[in-house]
Order: structure tokens, then sequence, then C-alpha cells
């Protein structure tokens, strides 16, 4: 009897075993998913993709080395208000926000200055649309990484650049006054861009700004 039920058992494994290396692989799925990434490859600006999640964005999530006496040295994560837009509201790449001291992100990089932004396509919900997952890689992203610049609020295009910012954030007005706002803009170091199967794509910091965004 337990003879059988061991030869039933391994008839059983060996069935499954089967039917899972038929369905998990298949030379000609690989085959396709390799064109397809070097066709991707061959026609899409990594700069320009970056470029796009960026202008399209209206807040992105931040991350900073954290100074807050509960998590001391443990990543941060806030979200912020972004815009990258010149006065005629065409994207520059340039991102700038406001921070405030009364926040996390104000007092962390003031002690040390190193943040993180992230985007994603997902922001807006055009993953889902989709039927992506925002984990998926096909879900686009970009990682930017750098420091902190606060702007000068004595130089000449300092309220200009407030206006720009409050176009699309109208409520950042009642911010400056009532908390002490002051408008900053990333100095990116390091891009990253995630938007297809093979992994992220370092983009130089040159070529996100020579990207030109049609929009």
């Amino acid at each position: 009897m337990t003879k059988a039920l061991n030869s039933i058992l391994t008839i059983l494994l060996i069935t499954l075993l089967s039917f899972t290396y038929c369905t998990g692989y298949s030379a000609l799925e690989d085959k396709r998913i390799i064109e397809e990434y070097k066709r991707y490859l061959r026609t899409t600006n990594h700069a320009l993709v970056a470029r796009k999640l960026v202008h399209q964005a209206d807040w992105a999530a931040v991350g900073s080395i954290s100074t807050n006496e509960k998590i001391t040295d443990f990543p941060m994560v806030n979200i912020i208000s972004v815009d990258d837009s010149g006065e005629n509201g065409e994207s520059t790449g340039h991102i700038r926000f406001l921070l405030t001291d009364l926040d996390f992100t104000g007092p962390d990089w003031q002690h040390n200055n190193k943040v993180t932004f992230l985007f994603t396509d997902d922001q807006n919900l055009n993953c889902k649309k989709r039927g992506e997952d925002p984990m998926e890689p096909t879900c686009s992203r970009t990682i930017l990484s750098g420091k902190v610049k606060q702007l000068d609020k004595n130089a000449a295009e300092y309220n200009d650049l407030v206006a720009t910012f409050a176009k699309r954030h109208p409520a950042a007005k009642k911010w400056i006054k009532a908390h002490s706002f002051y408008l900053c803009e990333l100095e990116i170091e390091n891009i990253f861009v995630l938007d297809f199967y093979g992994g992220p794509h370092d983009i130089p910091v040159a070529d996100y700004y020579k990207a030109k965004l049609k929009l």
C-alpha cells in the first residue's frame, strides 16, 4: 500500500513539474521579449522620459536623511509640491519647490544636504488606466538625486519664480505668509529612469536639460 501511494505521489510530482516547465518557460516568448526590448532601446529617449515625468507632476515623493530625534539617520520620505515650469508654462527641467523648517525635509537638508526625488507615471493614474501595476517596470518612473539649493529672496527673479510656482499651486501663497516657506531648486547630480524591462538607465544630467519636451 505504501509503495503504491509513493508511486502515485511520484507520478503526480513529475506531472506537476512537467506542467510547470512547459507553462513557465517559452523560448519563443523569451525571443519576443528580447526583440521588443532591443526595439525599445533604439527608439526611447530616456532623458525625455525623465523630463516628461517631472513636468506632468504636481508633487514628488522626496527622501532625505532624518534629523528627527525618534528616527535620526533613518530615511525620511515626504510629499513635496513641485513645478518645473517657466513663465510661459513650458518645461525647464529645473525642479523648484517650497520648504519650511517646520516640516521634515527643511531641517533634514540643512543638516545633511542629500535628497532624492521620485516621480512616477502613476501619479496621474496613467499606469492604472493601462492596467499596469505601479511597481511594474513598464510603469515609468524617474529618480533624481542631488542637493537642495535655497534661492536668494533678494535676487531679481525670485518673486517671478514664486509667482510661476503659485500658478500651479495657488495655496502656496498662504504657506509663504503663514509658515515662512522658502523657494528652493534641486541641484541634480544623478538621474535614473526605469520604464521597461532590463533595469534602470543612468541619464547624464546634461542630456536631461537638453531634452526638448513638446506639449
